[in-house]
């Protein structure tokens, strides 16, 4: 396991690397000048020179590549050109709302979408199967935005059960803050649920098919302790991958449902960034987020042959 590890965590340097160089690249193709943004159109040349030759702008691609993987290694991502905010602290900030949306959403999504592939595997092709392939089918096809607004739409200003925009922290109030994320979380859930469901109900009907399911039931073994105990462990494995996969993209492409929402989230805190042309920023949540999705695919997989004992890492 500890070579295994040790493999796999080699292996992440080079992508983060080439992660770290793409971004980098990348950003430098943002149309506009920060400086040009942070002084207005009629700024003096004079001073917009000295503010460049301040932010290391005046210096060629290569060096400042270089500049900024040196304070990378030190933990230091570079301070806003906006604000002038370190900018590690301020992703550290918005993480932390963007992290509870995901991870409750992606949980609730397995604990809905994991039993209901299962059932709709036992009962396969029955009118059962039909309806849950149909709605998953259908929730996978609905656009994450488009399920956002129109829940706002029905529980925010029709019903007016929930706040439509805003966000209070948690830390200032538990149950309002919890009121504020219900519907982001709800979309995310229900989108999810569809590519789970698939995942799920595809592997158990596999699992369904072997020779020691059959020998269970010929033994007499009740049928929900078959479910259970023998197809639901092993079908788990491939949706545990999916559940990793998901959780990584959502991690990196939450930026559409803070922006319905209005949640100050490090998705929001990408897409402001970028209309800023906030270079460190920019730079600082790609890096953050690749590192997270490289970070969750590494646990994922370290954790595969917990689930399936056919497994093994050496």
């Amino acid at each position: 396991m500890l070579s295994y590890l040790a493999r796999r965590l080699a292996m992440t340097i080079p992508t983060l690397l080439l992660v770290a160089v793409a971004v980098f690249a990348l950003v430098r193709l943002i149309p506009g000048d920060p400086v040009q943004v942070m002084l207005g159109d009629a700024a003096d040349p004079a001073q917009a020179a000295q503010l460049r030759a301040e932010l290391g702008l005046d210096q060629p691609i290569p060096v400042q590549f270089m500049h900024w993987v040196a304070r990378l290694a030190s933990g230091d991502f570079g301070h806003s050109i906006t604000n002038n905010l370190a900018v590690l602290p301020l992703i550290l900030d918005r993480f932390q709302v963007s992290a509870v949306i995901v991870l409750v959403a992606v949980a609730a999504a397995a604990c809905i979408a994991v039993p209901a592939g299962l059932v709709a595997a036992w009962k396969q092709n029955s009118l059962l199967d039909l309806s849950v392939v149909g709605g998953a089918t259908l929730l996978l096809s609905i656009p994450s935005f488009w399920l956002g607004l129109l829940l706002l739409l029905l529980f925010g200003l029709k019903l007016k059960w929930l706040p439509v925009i805003g966000y209070v922290p948690f830390a200032e109030n538990f149950w309002q803050a919890v009121t504020f994320i219900v519907l982001p979380i709800a979309t995310l859930t229900m989108v999810e649920i569809g590519v789970l469901t698939r995942m799920a109900r595809a592997a158990s009907i596999e699992v369904l098919r072997l020779e020691y399911v059959t020998h269970a039931r010929a033994k007499g073994v009740p049928e929900w302790r078959v479910l259970a105990r023998h197809v639901l462990p092993n079908a788990f494995a491939p949706t545990w991958t999916l559940i990793g996969l998901v959780l990584g993209h959502l991690l990196g492409g939450i930026a559409v449902i803070e922006t319905v929402f209005t949640l100050p989230g490090l998705g929001r805190l990408l897409v402001d960034s970028i209309f800023a042309r906030d270079y460190p920023v920019v730079q600082g949540c790609l890096l953050f987020t690749a590192v997270i999705y490289v970070v969750v695919n590494l646990v994922v997989d370290l954790c595969y042959p917990l689930f399936d004992p056919r497994v093994t890492v050496a």
